[in-house]
């Protein structure tokens, strides 16, 4: 069947949260030691892990860490504590860097992402995206002139539901009036995006790598799905 319609996931997907080391400058852990480039590394991949629980949490912040999409107060709450367990304890600093994560101006576009997003619009396909998210992520789609383009964008805070659970690939079907079978969902997490085939869409896994080493994934997962751009 013909793909009418390609719904993105976005951390991973369309942007990332991209390491910077000015964000670490200065910080230090328990012992006075600075954080090298690979502690930096392993701190920014447990902030932006799409399903993986990243550190041992506690009973009551383990409700957090699952609710952590759904409520933006769990998320601030868990995201804390992540960065605390990994080292980060001075609660300033831990409050600053959580406020890079959650501001849109903070995270990068793929290269393609603009580009394959304008194309499909263009040529009359359907597009949405579907976040397991907790704060807007539309100023990072309207700052590269793109929020427009879209038909939809499903944020789980704002829609109660989190991915994989089928009633949100549904909800973006219909909202965008495309049968699931004529849809393609993109994105980095087999275990949340994936789960778009268990209602009939198709799928396409694109890894989250760095913005500099993913030029054109969006471009060929499309294309691979028979979308002529």
């Amino acid at each position: 069947m013909t793909v009418r319609a390609v719904l993105f996931d976005f951390s991973g997907t369309l942007f990332r949260l991209e390491q910077d080391e000015s964000w670490l400058a200065g910080v230090t852990d328990e012992s006075g030691k600075q954080w090298d480039l690979e502690a930096q590394t392993e701190l920014m991949r447990r902030m932006t892990a799409p399903t993986q629980q990243v550190v041992k949490l506690s009973q009551e912040y383990q409700q957090a860490w699952d609710e952590r999409d759904l409520y933006p107060d769990q998320h601030r709450k868990v995201y804390l504590e992540v960065l605390r367990s990994s080292g980060l304890t001075d609660p300033a600093q831990a409050e600053a860097l959580y406020s890079r994560l959650i501001d849109p101006d903070c995270w990068t576009p793929y290269p393609d992402a603009a580009p394959v997003v304008r194309r499909l619009h263009e040529a009359g396909v359907r597009t949405a995206v579907i976040s397991n998210i907790a704060f807007d992520i539309r100023p990072a789609l309207d700052r590269v002139g793109i929020g427009g383009l879209f038909d939809s964008v499903l944020m789980s805070y704002v829609e109660g539901v989190i991915k994989p659970d089928p009633k949100l690939f549904l909800r973006a079907c219909e909202r965008i009036d495309v049968e699931p079978e004529q849809a393609l969902m993109i994105g980095d997490s087999v275990e949340a995006d994936g789960a778009a085939t268990e209602v009939g869409c198709r799928f396409a896994h694109v890894e989250p790598s760095p913005t500099d080493e993913r030029p054109d994934a969006l471009l060929r997962a499309v294309a691979d799905h028979g979308v002529s751009l």
